[in-house]
């Protein structure tokens, strides 16, 4: 029997490939933990692609979903407000998954799941053994893949995050030790108050993030300018000569974190800087929104792909662009579509392992809360097979921004995940789960140096399979910040 597990999300298994005989049997206990501990139990029968539930309260307390080999069970919102279950209350399932007591001709080669331990956290995933029901013969399955390839020790280039919110001040001294444990080199976003937005500007962060830094950290800090609509050409030129600033971030007034004082004027003020950008060879970094409030807040990458970028990569060929944290299907197919290698995609730990849902499931969750937001599961399940695919344009870039705690579980909560010291062992789940551990490094360590023309890493980092609970808070300055997934359990860490 499985562990009692918070039923936080859908829990997702992969069995498989289930057809039209197959049959599962699902005996499941609902308990609430109110004050008085209820339990009651029931029981399911799967045949094919309907489910029949049977006896017990909570017979309308999970529904049944089969998508391609994924089956799902996931909570009743009905019965949630039916009992008007509050925050307190925890809703937990206990699963048990048999063959079937009965085998008509029909069900004769039929397939059937059996528990095995372990569950993923937050996404609610398990870990299940396909067994044939004739043969008996069973073999491990991790979730959401084909069979497991068994790894347990890997060794890759050491990886760079090409995309990091280390803050200023008392946080910076927090975390940007914390990104120089694990990564060699960072691109630095310059959002801060005031923005970083000349040579002068970024030498004096540069300057603040080295002396946070500890004494023997072999990190280097690569920075970044703020396009505005009055930065010049000159801004530009004098940046890219230095040799340490190796890129400019276009924020649309308004978009993000600290963007207030972004680009309105894209393709008038700021096209002479732009073309000196494609002189100098420096890339542009997209925070791929566009801020008009009528449309919703779901489309905005799309329509931003439409209107700006588009219009953009037409006017100005030859210039490099990163779009940043990219979280779409659209965003995908667009990277895809430009095959002459001046535009690749950063993609985010949160946006490869949680969907929209991940923001409401148990209540209002800020600190799955950031920008741009989570989308559908049909646009993550695109960033996963973009990054698993080998392809050199998708490259690891955290996006991790850090705010402190109140200032997330506030009314006006700000946008923000903070994943740094646990985002290697993030990206390792999302590229086990796909079977697709042979292409990890690639994306982790070998095609953002290869699009920023860099060299690639000499030292190595070793990752294990060995489960482990993540911190449920990092000290932030005078306060704490929250991780990504705190308190729950991964199931690989750094050596």
């Amino acid at each position: 029997m499985c562990p009692w597990v918070c039923l936080h999300a859908p829990l997702f298994w992969r069995c498989a490939a289930p057809t039209a005989d197959s049959v599962f049997v699902v005996i499941y206990l609902c308990k609430f933990n109110n004050g008085d501990g209820a339990v009651s139990s029931s029981v399911l029968f799967v045949h094919g692609r309907r489910c029949f539930q049977s006896w017990g309260f909570g017979r309308r307390g999970v529904r049944f979903l089969l998508i391609g080999n994924d089956f799902l069970l996931f909570p009743n919102p009905i019965l949630l407000r039916l009992f008007a279950l509050k925050p307190r209350h925890i809703f937990n399932f206990k699963f048990v998954m048999l063959p079937a007591m009965f085998k008509p001709r029909a069900f004769a080669a039929s397939f059937s799941l059996v528990p095995t331990e372990g569950f993923f956290p937050r996404s609610g995933k398990g870990r299940l053994a396909v067994m044939n029901s004739t043969s008996g013969a069973s073999t491990l399955v991790e979730p959401g893949t084909g069979q497991t390839n068994g790894i347990q020790r890997l060794t890759i280039i050491q990886p760079d995050d090409w995309h990091l919110h280390l803050r200023d001040g008392d946080g910076l001294n927090a975390v940007a030790p914390l990104s120089a444990g694990i990564f060699r080199r960072a691109i630095i976003m310059p959002n801060l108050k005031p923005p970083v937005t000349d040579l002068a500007a970024a030498l004096a962060y540069r300057d603040r993030i080295m002396k946070a830094l500890p004494s023997n950290a072999e990190f280097e800090p690569l920075m970044t300018l703020y396009l505005t609509d009055v930065t010049t050409r000159k801004d530009v030129k004098d940046a890219s000569e230095s040799g340490l600033v190796k890129a400019v971030k276009l924020y649309p007034a308004g978009a993000t974190t600290n963007s207030q004082a972004g680009v309105t004027d894209l393709f008038g003020k700021c096209l002479p800087v732009l073309e000196e950008m494609v002189e100098q060879g420096l890339p542009l970094l997209v925070h791929g929104e566009v801020a008009d409030q009528m449309v919703d807040i779901f489309d905005r990458e799309k329509v931003f792909i439409e209107t700006v970028l588009t219009p953009l990569r037409q006017k100005l060929p030859d210039l490099k662009i990163v779009l940043e944290h990219i979280t779409t299907e659209d965003a995908v197919k667009y990277v895809e579509s430009n095959s002459d290698g001046k535009v690749a995609a950063t993609v985010t730990p949160q946006h490869l392992l949680m969907n929209r849902n991940a923001l409401f499931q148990g209540g209002l969750q800020p600190h799955n809360y950031c920008l741009p937001v989570l989308k559908r599961e049909t646009h993550r399940r695109a960033l996963v097979a973009a990054v698993t695919s080998g392809s050199s344009r998708f490259f690891l870039g955290t996006d991790s921004a850090p705010h402190e705690r109140h200032t997330k579980e506030a009314p006006c909560g700000c946008a923000g995940i903070f994943s740094a010291p646990i985002a290697l062992p993030l990206y390792a789940e999302v590229f086990d789960q796909a079977d697709a551990l042979d292409k990890l490094e690639g994306f982790t360590s070998l095609n953002g140096p290869d699009f920023y023309g860099l060299p690639r890493n000499s030292n190595t980092t070793t990752l294990v399979k060995k489960r482990w609970n993540v911190p449920t808070e990092y000290g932030f300055g005078p306060g704490t910040v929250v991780p990504m997934w705190a308190g729950h359990a991964l199931n690989w860490n750094i050596e």
